[in-house]
């Protein structure tokens, strides 16, 4: 499509230039004249009698307009598109922090689609993966951020009108930093700074003059989440006890002094205040819980709090949660999440109907700054690619009073990346298994703990009794095989689910067969299940593998693949160990598999019995084994 721009558009050219080949336009003399000019806020894009238009408020928004141009035309010669942004910024927040790094090339690939979108703020949650002069374990062999490439992410963002800035902690999640023998001194707890030392005071300058100082943003997240251990370890030898709330709110106006010398406007997460104030001291979300005017008098205005909340699909729980944040007096911030977090698919029936929900809530408790979060939890077998579709919900929510319709959500992401709703959509398949609840509101991951789960010993086997795995997930390989598009850039996303889903179909459920032939003496089923299913698994883990690692490889620095390399690794090797004991009991070596004399019992009290979903897992190592990876009490 040929375009011919007219009117205040110099400033915007540099972005444009780089949207040009994803976008198919050509700037030319002879093209579609589109006049452009600023507006009073609202975004509106027409086209009639071959001219065009695009008003913008802010420069963000005249990438969407531009986005919005295109799509429109490609169906109809007339039309006018009207839209007023619901919030002040709206964007996401990657996790940059377990494992997968984005590369400056998957960091600007994204920034592209967000611009599309018309997002005017991404959030880096970098909890150690920036570089501190003087502290060389600082993220080391972590794929840490240098100062130069996390400038020429801001100033590839700038080019959009997006506001890129740094997420850090300044308490506790410091757990990859703090594992280092020679950084002793600065830890209280395995994961919490050890408040209150003059030395951690320093880090802290160090740590905030480094994240900040790239971006043109003067907003910084100084996070001070989850830090339930706080003052519990080292300070407590130190110091004698001391409550929480003290210990908290006396490291926060420390680090705030640092941040106001700075000239920078300082958020955090809101949730140790509510969990203090709530009486047990963990409930975030107690509906119950009122903030103390003396806790409130003391916890500082101008802070930004960040109320997160994932999983709740009424109204009312937000307007509550919200309602309990009041009375600390903070401007308050919301962050939502599109559910990437342990596993290789996306929850999109939570995701997209919690965050409806929430969205909408938002408008009306008049909160302005919103952020969709895609954490990364447990070495981050998934990626924030896959989580478009919840991103662009977001993006439509920003521009419109009402709920997106279906259609229209559908038309604008396959607009913006080139990929069908249905085909993101088919992610959730995943762990929306036979068994699991309705849009598996209770966050089950079996996508994961199948593929980790050890075939001897079966932990999971229990919970996924009945269930016809093996027929959900051939299904669903071809489901996803014929969705895919060779042509669209991001095609390569799902090479991984359909090689997944080739594992699942093959070993989900080869666990119960082996018992079973193993409890009815069937040595014929258990060897052909030793000779030629293990085998067969084995030959399609190595595919998913390779697989995985091209497309980790493509997106991310090569940091933190090693993991999820040992992790495929351990799966093989384990087949290939029961292999051999299946042969030695079958041939008369070994008198019995101790490991299948075992009784099969449910993992946990979450499970599809009580309605608690098909099963849940944090860790891969307890996915892995029941028995010891790791015990530690002094690590050093």
């Amino acid at each position: 499509m040929k375009l011919r721009f007219e009117g205040h558009y110099a400033e915007l050219m540099p972005g444009v230039q780089l949207l040009i080949k994803e976008l198919g336009i050509d700037l030319q003399e002879d093209g579609l004249p589109v006049h452009i000019e600023p507006s009073e806020g609202e975004l509106e894009v027409g086209l009639e009698q071959d001219k065009a238009y695009i008003r913008y408020g802010q420069k963000h928004q005249f990438f969407r307009g531009l986005g919005l141009l295109i799509q429109h035309s490609r169906k109809s010669s007339t039309f006018h598109v009207r839209e007023k942004q619901q919030f002040d910024q709206i964007g996401p927040m990657f996790d940059l922090s377990r494992n997968a790094v984005l590369t400056l090339d998957g960091f600007k690939s994204m920034l592209n689609k967000m611009a599309l979108m018309g997002m005017n703020t991404v959030m880096l949650y970098m909890e150690d993966t920036y570089e501190i002069e003087g502290e060389p374990y600082f993220g080391y062999m972590r794929g840490r951020y240098t100062h130069a490439e996390l400038k020429e992410i801001d100033d590839y963002a700038d080019q959009f009108g997006i506001e890129a800035f740094p997420s850090i902690q300044t308490l506790a999640h410091l757990e990859e930093f703090l594992k280092w023998e020679p950084i002793k001194h600065y830890r209280d707890t395995k994961g919490a700074l050890l408040v209150g030392d003059e030395r951690t005071d320093k880090l802290i300058e160090k740590m905030i003059d480094a994240a900040s100082s790239p971006f043109r943003s003067r907003k910084l997240h100084i996070g001070m989440d989850e830090a339930e251990e706080l003052g519990r370890g080292k300070y407590l030898d130190l110091n004698g006890y001391e409550s929480r709330f003290n210990i908290m709110t006396s490291h926060l106006e420390k680090v705030l002094e640092v941040a106001r010398s700075r000239g920078l406007k300082p958020m955090m997460w809101s949730d140790m205040f509510l969990k203090l104030a709530s009486g047990n001291g963990d409930e975030y979300y107690d509906k119950d819980t009122s903030i103390p005017e003396e806790m409130a008098s003391r916890i500082p205005k101008d802070v930004d709090m960040v109320y997160w909340d994932y999983v709740h699909l009424e109204a009312e729980d937000y307007e509550r949660v919200i309602a309990n944040h009041r009375p600390l007096g903070c401007n308050l911030v919301f962050a939502g999440a599109v559910w990437i977090f342990n596993t290789f698919g996306v929850n999109y029936g939570l995701s997209l109907n919690a965050s409806d929900v929430a969205l909408q809530v938002c408008k009306q408790q008049g909160i302005r700054e919103v952020y969709a979060t895609m954490w990364g939890d447990d070495g981050n077998e998934g990626n924030p690619f896959a989580a478009l579709l919840g991103l662009q919900l977001y993006a439509e929510h920003a521009y419109s009073e009402q709920k997106p319709t279906q259609e229209q959500l559908a038309e604008r992401v396959k607009f913006c990346t080139g990929i069908e709703a249905e085909a993101f959509m088919q992610l959730k398949d995943l762990d929306e298994i036979p068994g699991s609840e309705p849009n598996n509101s209770k966050q089950s991951n079996p996508s994961k703990f199948l593929l980790y789960q050890d075939v001897l010993l079966g932990m999971f086997d229990k919970q996924i009794e009945g269930l016809d795995l093996d027929s959900h997930y051939a299904n669903l390989e071809l489901q996803i095989h014929n969705k895919r598009d060779k042509d669209a850039s991001l095609d390569y996303l799902f090479e991984v689910p359909e090689k997944l889903c080739a594992v699942l179909k093959l070993k989900s459920e080869i666990g119960i067969t082996l018992k079973q032939a193993y409890d009815s003496k069937d040595n014929n089923k258990l060897r052909h299940i030793a000779m030629n299913e293990l085998t067969a698994i084995a030959e399609a883990v190595r595919e998913l593998r390779i697989a995985h690692r091209s497309q980790w490889l493509r997106m991310f620095k090569p940091f933190g693949w090693e993991v999820i390399d040992i992790r495929y690794g351990g799966v093989i090797s384990r087949l290939d160990t029961a292999s051999v004991r299946i042969l030695d009991y079958v041939e008369g070596r070994i008198a019995r598999i101790e490991e299948l004399e075992q009784e099969r019992l449910v993992y946990s009290t979450v499970n599809r019995f009580n309605h608690k979903g098909v099963g849940w897992c944090s860790y891969y190592y307890r996915m892995a084994s029941p028995n010891v990876f790791f015990h530690v009490l002094n690590p050093f």
